[in-house]
């Protein structure tokens, strides 16, 4: 890392020191050093088109869910579950700093559920999760391992109906619920820290416009439509950047 990128996480890390209200709001970037890819990057989901002759956002969508559900899932298995990811840097300090105190809560726009898996507690999954999945005639839930153990659509023990992924696909809506407890803690907390995503993506990228605290951190490879707005901005791999930022 270049001397300016060491002195900005210098300065993020007082930052951190000096607060006990923090909330994490993060993105595809998040997951991508776990070895998942993300929608818009060059090697990204959007090379799989040419595999499956439909674009993701046709595939991942609630009508393309039900009237080619067996397409669906050949598609979601492949390229939506990743059993081997494991959490990274990222991770990991998130989820120390929550036991810390530090963090009240972690926002994220992924499914994967490696939040958890680091063993953060208050995660708000804007977009769902692959660990969750319900039977869509009488609702009962499934775990991940019957549905990637299920041959083609999974269908319910009870009644066998299709069960769906409890993700957020293309043509629904946010849980409101979920989204009005994001925006309460962005809303109270003194730092908002946001990570691995570009922002462009609404109305998820519309929570930050909650922040009325005292820092705003942007952490992406890439500039974001709100790098102005910031009181720091680093231009780095959010896992390098944990990864400095919880040396002793």
């Amino acid at each position: 890392m270049i001397k300016s990128t060491l002195k900005k996480i210098e300065e993020l890390k007082e930052i951190i020191s000096n607060s006990n209200n923090i909330v994490f709001f993060g993105g595809a970037g998040v997951s991508t050093e776990s070895g998942i890819q993300d929608f818009r990057s060059k090697k990204s989901i959007y090379d799989t088109i040419e595999n499956y002759g439909d674009s993701p956002e046709t595939i991942l969508s609630h009508k393309y869910f039900f009237t080619n559900s067996e397409c669906f899932y050949k598609y979601y298995k492949e390229n939506m579950i990743h059993t081997s990811a494991k959490p990274n840097n990222a991770h990991l300090a998130i989820a120390e700093l929550e036991k810390q105190g530090k963090i009240k809560s972690t926002i994220t726009q992924n499914i994967d559920g490696l939040h958890q898996k680091a063993g953060s507690e208050n995660v708000l999954e804007l977009h769902g999760s692959i660990m969750k999945n319900y039977c869509v005639e009488c609702g009962k839930s499934y775990n991940l391992d019957f549905i990637v153990n299920s041959e083609k659509i999974p269908k319910c023990s009870s009644c066998r109906g299709i069960i769906k992924p409890e993700v957020v696909l293309y043509q629904e809506n946010l849980d409101i619920n979920t989204m009005e407890k994001a925006a309460e803690y962005i809303a109270n907390s003194d730092v908002l820290i946001v990570g691995g995503t570009s922002l462009v993506v609404y109305p998820a990228a519309g929570l930050i416009h909650n922040f009325n605290g005292e820092n705003l951190i942007l952490i992406n490879k890439d500039e974001t439509p709100y790098d102005d707005y910031a009181n720091l901005v680093i231009n780095e791999a959010i896992g390098k950047v944990f990864k400095e930022l919880m040396k002793k």
